[in-house]
């Protein structure tokens, strides 16, 4: 055998070693010469921790027809982060994280409506939080999709699932099912604004910008920081640039190297854009971190965190805060202004016109709010009840209408006035036949907006 031979060999060796220390043993099916069924599961935080089963799946006429599942009782007892974890250096294997593996699913079946986690762990025990998206439905297979583009790492070697996270306690033991876990790539890129955030037209002496077109802006270290637990990108929406954070928990905005003295200015304004839902418990948070008199992280730093939720925020509109600085209570000093972190619910969030500005504005222009926001119907497809949740930022007369596909009135179901407020209604569809549905909410004669739904009979 010549040396090139051996060469070609070891090479080839070595990247079948590659290749198999770094592609996770997937898709997790725990079926018979798959994945997942003679992996040592280990059960944690959950009072006894009764094993997790691996059983012939209880509801295989559903959306998961597979023929073994794995079963995991979440203790009413327990922990609400109770779960369960792959062993280190075995089941899963080492795999890295990138734009190739980065979407995840798992299929459920849960008694209850809460909260699913997923976290993938390194063998050092290091992790970045769980990862969390709730189901919909009760008592049926639902497949859940969680979006990984925020934790992608080299190394992994451990994926740990809590089928039943409860913040707010259980009422008795949850028997819970999961199955198919996984890894594709990363779809598409969120639908975004048609049209750009409104052009602000202070005057540019009593701004200082972090990031807008309108203004020079100053130097940002980073939009991302190494700590935060975000992905951001730049974006242009009809030749106006903007950041888009996805996969957003909390985003770190740097600017150690030169802080901002906004001592002079008397607002802080942001504008926010999110397809995600805004209703309750959706919340976006704003903290601004102040370095203090030597401008070092530590010591004398001051800070101060706003919250908005639904009756602030909305889906698909843009939003303009115009925030008081002295609204930041805890932010006694702003002299060194060296961090904006961004945080909350929606996780794919666009963010333009960045600054702090001195001058006067109305009370109405503080938050530019719009007057309501009209909800996705739950379920849907649905027969023959489903929910339908609105909000209105203003009190006036609403209304709320079904109409067919052909434009024709259907349905009426809120025809009076009412408080700024959120509110839930239900349609019986009973008389209905089965289609697409349209429902339409407007508020003193002005259309908020106008979604769709599937009554399937």
């Amino acid at each position: 055998m010549n040396n090139r031979t051996k060469l070609l060999i070891i090479s080839a060796v070595i990247i079948m070693i590659t290749t198999t220390i770094f592609a996770q043993n997937a898709p997790i099916d725990f079926e018979a010469g798959g994945y997942g069924a003679n992996w040592t599961w280990a059960v944690f935080e959950n009072a006894t921790n009764p094993p997790l089963q691996i059983i012939a799946n209880p509801d295989p006429t559903g959306a998961n027809t597979s023929a073994t599942v794995a079963q995991f009782t979440a203790m009413q007892t327990g922990q609400p982060w109770a779960g369960t974890e792959s062993q280190h250096g075995a089941d899963i294997g080492m795999f890295n994280l990138d734009a190739t593996n980065c979407t995840i699913t798992i299929m459920v079946w849960k008694p209850v409506i809460s909260d699913v986690g997923i976290k993938l762990v390194k063998p050092d025990s290091w992790a970045l939080p769980e990862i969390k998206v709730s189901n919909t439905v009760t008592n049926a297979w639902e497949e859940l999709t969680f979006d990984f583009t925020s934790h992608i790492e080299s190394g992994y070697d451990q994926i740990v699932v809590f089928p039943d996270f409860n913040l707010d306690g259980r009422t008795q033991d949850n028997v819970c099912y999961f199955d198919n876990i996984t890894f594709s790539p990363q779809g598409d890129p969120p639908a975004g604004p048609a049209t750009p955030a409104p052009t602000p037209t202070y005057n540019a002496n009593d701004v200082i910008s972090l990031f807008s077109n309108a203004y020079t802006n100053v130097p940002v270290d980073t939009w991302s920081a190494e700590w935060d637990n975000a992905n951001v990108s730049d974006v242009q929406i009809d030749g106006d640039d903007v950041k888009l954070y996805t996969g957003l928990t909390f985003a770190g905005i740097e600017f150690t190297s030169s802080t901002i003295d906004a001592s002079g200015m008397s607002y802080f304004h942001m504008d926010f854009w999110t397809p995600d839902p805004t209703a309750a418990p959706a919340i976006f948070k704003i903290k601004l971190v102040d370095f203090g008199a030597d401008g070092v992280w530590g010591n004398d730093d001051v800070e101060h965190e706003i919250e908005f939720d639904e009756t602030t925020l909305a889906t698909e509109s843009w939003v303009s805060f115009n925030i008081p600085l002295t609204d930041f209570t805890g932010l006694t000093t702003t002299s060194h202004i060296a961090q904006l972190i961004i945080s909350g619910d929606p996780n794919t969030v666009y963010i333009d016109n960045v600054f702090f500005f001195d001058g006067e504005v109305g009370i109405d222009e503080q938050v530019n709010m719009p007057i309501g926001s009209l909800s996705n119907n739950y379920p849907n497809p649905f027969n023959p009840l489903t929910n339908i949740s609105f909000s209105i930022t203003e009190p006036g007369q609403v209304l709320l209408e079904v109409y067919n596909l052909k434009g024709q009135w259907v349905d009426t179901l809120v025809n009076s006035h009412k408080t700024a407020n959120t509110y839930n209604v239900s349609w019986n569809a009973d008389t209905a036949t089965s289609g697409v549905y349209f429902y339409r909410l407007s508020l003193n004669d002005r259309v908020i907006d106008t979604k769709k739904m599937i009554l399937l009979k």
